[in-house]
């Protein structure tokens, strides 16, 4: 067992409860924690025996391009592409922020972080 993490993924884009939100667009960042079986590919140095970090990258973006109001539900549509598209993966962790949310104060992020194991359990 091991873990591939992509740390610090920063993407602008259109999401938010608010209309206004959704038109202006804010700057979110993105954790990505995947537990799955690194032995085979240690042993091989095979990229078939792995995750491939671009694949997991390219998810996370299409994702992030559409909106949504809660963070909550943009994490959840994460975790569901990244388990449908690596169905060997174990469990899956995902932390999304929005930078500098409009809460009428100073706040550097506002930011949720969900997981999820093979197996449906939450």
């Amino acid at each position: 067992m091991g873990q591939i993490a992509l740390e610090g993924m920063e993407f602008f884009a259109f999401h938010g409860y608010y209309d206004e939100e959704q038109k202006i667009g804010n700057k979110y960042g993105v954790d990505l924690y995947i537990r799955t079986d690194l032995h085979a590919a240690g042993a091989s140095d095979n990229l078939q025996q792995t995750v491939n970090y671009e694949v997991l990258y390219r998810v996370v973006r299409e994702e992030m391009l559409a909106p949504a109001r809660l963070l909550e539900h943009l994490g959840y549509r994460v975790i569901d592409r990244v388990m449908e598209e690596f169905p060997h993966i174990r469990s899956v962790k995902v932390k999304v922020a929005k930078f500098n949310p409009p809460l009428g104060g100073i706040c550097h992020r506002a930011q949720i972080t969900l997981v999820r194991k093979r197996g449906g359990q939450r």
